[in-house]
Protein backbone atom coordinates (compact mmCIF):
# COMPACT_ATOMS: atom_id res chain seq x y z
CA UNK A 1 0.00 0.00 0.00
CA UNK A 2 1.41 3.38 -0.98
CA UNK A 3 0.62 6.74 0.52
CA UNK A 4 -0.08 8.88 -2.52
CA UNK A 5 -1.59 12.32 -2.44
CA UNK A 6 -4.27 12.90 -5.01
CA UNK A 7 -3.34 16.17 -6.73
CA UNK A 8 -6.22 15.98 -9.21
CA UNK A 9 -8.87 15.52 -6.53
CA UNK A 10 -10.81 18.63 -5.63
CA UNK A 11 -13.17 18.91 -2.72
CA UNK A 12 -16.63 20.09 -3.68
CA UNK A 13 -18.89 22.07 -1.38
CA UNK A 14 -22.61 22.70 -1.40
CA UNK A 15 -24.13 26.15 -1.70
CA UNK A 16 -24.99 26.20 2.02
CA UNK A 17 -21.44 25.29 3.02
CA UNK A 18 -20.01 28.03 0.83
CA UNK A 19 -22.47 30.62 2.13
CA UNK A 20 -21.47 29.78 5.70
CA UNK A 21 -17.73 29.93 5.02
CA UNK A 22 -15.61 32.83 6.22
CA UNK A 23 -13.77 32.88 2.89
CA UNK A 24 -16.84 34.18 1.06
CA UNK A 25 -18.38 36.25 3.87
CA UNK A 26 -18.14 39.45 1.81
CA UNK A 27 -19.72 37.80 -1.25
CA UNK A 28 -22.65 35.94 0.34
CA UNK A 29 -25.30 37.88 -1.56
CA UNK A 30 -23.55 37.30 -4.87
CA UNK A 31 -23.05 33.59 -4.17
CA UNK A 32 -26.69 33.22 -3.24
CA UNK A 33 -27.59 34.38 -6.75
CA UNK A 34 -24.84 32.57 -8.66
CA UNK A 35 -24.95 29.11 -7.09
CA UNK A 36 -27.66 26.50 -7.61
CA UNK A 37 -29.19 24.87 -4.54
CA UNK A 38 -28.58 21.26 -5.57
CA UNK A 39 -25.07 21.58 -7.03
CA UNK A 40 -21.59 21.13 -5.58
CA UNK A 41 -18.72 23.46 -6.42
CA UNK A 42 -14.97 23.50 -5.95
CA UNK A 43 -13.34 26.65 -4.61
CA UNK A 44 -11.76 27.24 -8.02
CA UNK A 45 -15.18 27.08 -9.69
CA UNK A 46 -16.66 29.54 -7.20
CA UNK A 47 -13.75 31.94 -7.60
CA UNK A 48 -14.14 31.77 -11.38
CA UNK A 49 -17.90 32.42 -11.19
CA UNK A 50 -17.33 35.44 -8.97
CA UNK A 51 -14.55 36.79 -11.18
CA UNK A 52 -16.59 36.39 -14.36
CA UNK A 53 -19.62 38.09 -12.81
CA UNK A 54 -17.59 41.04 -11.55
CA UNK A 55 -15.90 41.52 -14.95
CA UNK A 56 -19.23 41.85 -16.79
CA UNK A 57 -20.00 45.16 -18.38
CA UNK A 58 -22.82 47.22 -17.00
CA UNK A 59 -25.44 48.12 -19.56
Amino acid sequence: MTNEICTDCAVAYTKIQLLRSERYAARRDLLNVLLADNESYTLAQVDELIENRLKRRVR
